[in-house]
């Protein structure tokens, strides 16, 4: 029978059926087999016994009528032609002779229907002889022949329909009874038949319906335990039609979602715990981004006041140079004039000299003129009275020669000590103006330096003005953070709201030992971060065109870094240690 249960519903059913109908059909065709033999049965007495009853009927009839015309012509004769009487019974006599011919079917009936056709032939012609005398006047003659011999003549006819009659009579009755007894027999066929028939179907029905509902109801059972979340149901698939691929495909389909449920409830408590380490982590970061956003606003105070500082700088720096410059060019003039006075003091030291030379001269000339005034005083003391004029004037000469070597001495230690002076003059000057080079050197170094601290301070002015640009957009994407921050832990928290739903949700379905065990659920306090009030940054000092200039082009390029990026975040860590980037 397993290849019985293997086959598919449909073909179960089309043999069942089939089986049905095979059983139908055989009642049907034994029905209509003994409803043929009942309706021939019938059909018999409707058109064979029951119409030869009546024929018979009738001629008996129509000979009575005759025989009393006969009786009522020879008694009374005062009908002129009696032959009207009878002529169309004789007629009728004949047609009922002729009908019944045709309605013949017993063999007795083909004996004794030849004897009263004769018979009926000698009666009607004796009738008409009858008539004929009883018309001549020959009453008597005519009531001999009808009571001599159209009497018995009669008398055969009358006993040959009352055999027909009785022929008719036990065939009819025959029949009847054949009709009974097949229609008995007919109806016991059908009951019986009708009763195998409703026992062979309802047992196919019961045998049909267990068949199909049983694993039906086993599919529904499993159904309902899945449907109750019970996925441990033992499933087992005994035939291979529609229902037991049925449970083999409820067998696969209670392995996949025991599976895909497991894995899904591990997956929500992974979800759940994640969910909660990012909320706690998310108001963490808020806090922090928060405390991060407070410090921006303190750093872009203190870089307003750094800016107005170095501005200040930049100023006092360009004053500086000016200062520095100016310092240069007068250094630079004093070096000339310190190179003047160095190359005077060496004139006057080359001065000094030559009068110090000349001095000696004039020194030799006085000493000389004392020797010259000397000797005069010899020959003029030599010369006596004559010479004693030209020995005073000697004397006198003498005495001037001394007097100017004296003052050439004084003045040539004065000028020696002058020379002496200016070349330790011409040797300081000397080194004045070298110091003065240097002087000069150093404040042209200075100037630059200055200059170049000028520049620095300007360029300095211009980055911290960038700087302080970029800080404000600092603050206010730190502020856009913060927000985001903070939806993004109202989002955590939603997150975690769904994955405990869906890991209750989950928790209705039992599964297997060592399926979709628990993950521990850690809750986070729900308690919403307080919103970060947009804080109102300090109005940017104003800067010079060019730091606008140079500020300008870098703001984009601060917004654009400062915009937040998408990135994969970093798994949880158990010990929340609070160790976030910020942003």
């Amino acid at each position: 029978m397993n290849w019985f249960y293997n086959l598919k519903i449909a073909k179960k059913l089309i043999l069942a059926f089939v089986a049905v109908l095979i059983l139908t059909t055989a009642l049907g065709v034994l029905s209509i087999f003994q409803i043929t033999k009942v309706n021939k049965a019938s059909t018999d007495i409707s058109t064979n016994w029951l119409p030869s009853l009546r024929v018979l009927a009738d001629m008996k009839t129509t000979m009575s009528r005759m025989r009393s015309a006969e009786y009522s012509h020879i008694v009374f004769s005062d009908e002129k032609d009696p032959s009207k009487l009878t002529s169309g019974q004789a007629d009728d006599f004949k047609k009922y002779i002729a009908n019944y011919e045709t309605l013949i079917s017993e063999p007795g009936e083909r004996e004794i229907y030849p004897k009263l056709k004769k018979n009926v032939d000698d009666f009607l012609v004796m009738h008409d002889k009858i008539f004929a005398l009883a018309a001549d006047g020959k009453v008597e003659e005519a009531r001999v022949m009808t009571r001599d011999g159209n009497a018995k003549l009669y008398r055969d006819i009358v006993n040959q329909l009352d055999a027909l009659s009785k022929i008719n009579n036990d065939g009819s009755t025959a029949a009847d009874n054949g009709a009974d007894r097949e229609l008995a027999k007919a109806r016991t066929w059908i009951i019986g038949l009708l009763a195998a028939s409703l026992l062979i179907g309802l047992s196919l029905a019961i045998f049909m319906a267990r068949l199909i509902s049983k694993p039906l109801n086993e599919a529904v059972a499993v159904a309902k335990q899945v449907a109750a979340g019970d996925l441990t149901a033992k499933i087992v698939a005994s035939s291979e039609d529609e229902t037991g691929q049925l449970m083999h495909s409820l067998k696969a389909m209670n392995d996949n979602l025991l599976k895909i449920v497991g894995e899904v409830r591990v997956g929500t408590d992974t979800i759940a715990t994640a969910s909660s380490q990012i909320a706690s982590g998310n108001l963490d970061l808020s806090s922090r981004t928060e405390q991060q956003a407070s410090s921006l606003e303190e750093t872009a105070s203190a870089m307003e006041q750094l800016t107005a500082t170095v501005k200040q700088n930049s100023d006092n720096a360009k004053q500086a140079n000016q200062l520095a410059v100016s310092a240069s060019e007068v250094a630079v003039q004093g070096g000339a004039a310190v190179g003047q006075v160095v190359d005077t003091m060496q004139a006057i030291n080359d001065s000094a000299r030559k009068i110090v030379d000349i001095i000696g001269v004039i020194d030799g000339i006085a000493f000389q003129t004392n020797i010259l005034a000397l000797n005069a005083a010899v020959e003029a003391a030599r010369a006596g009275e004559q010479g004693r004029g030209f020995a005073v004037v000697a004397s006198e000469v003498r005495s001037l020669a001394q007097r100017s070597a004296a003052a050439a001495k004084e003045i040539k230690t004065l000028i020696d000590d002058s020379v002496e002076k200016a070349g330790l003059g011409s040797k300081l000057v000397e080194s004045a103006g070298v110091t003065m080079t240097e002087v000069v050197s150093s404040v042209k170094r200075v100037t630059d330096i200055v200059g170049e601290i000028s520049s620095a301070s300007m360029e300095q002015s211009t980055g911290i003005e960038e700087v302080n640009r970029a800080i404000t957009q600092m603050d206010e994407v730190t502020q856009q953070n913060a927000a985001l921050v903070e939806e993004a832990a109202a989002a955590a928290q939603s997150l975690q709201d769904q994955a405990q739903t869906l890991a209750q949700v989950v928790s209705v379905f039992r599964l297997k030992d060592g399926l979709g065990g628990h993950a521990p659920l850690r809750s986070v306090a729900a308690a919403a971060p307080a919103a970060i009030a947009p804080r109102k940054t300090s109005s940017a000092p104003i800067l010079p065109p060019a730091a606008h200039k140079a500020a300008a082009p870098l703001a984009p390029a601060r917004l654009k870094q400062s915009a937040p990026q998408q990135h994969t975040p970093a798994p949880p860590k158990d010990d929340n240690s609070g160790d976030w980037e910020t942003f």
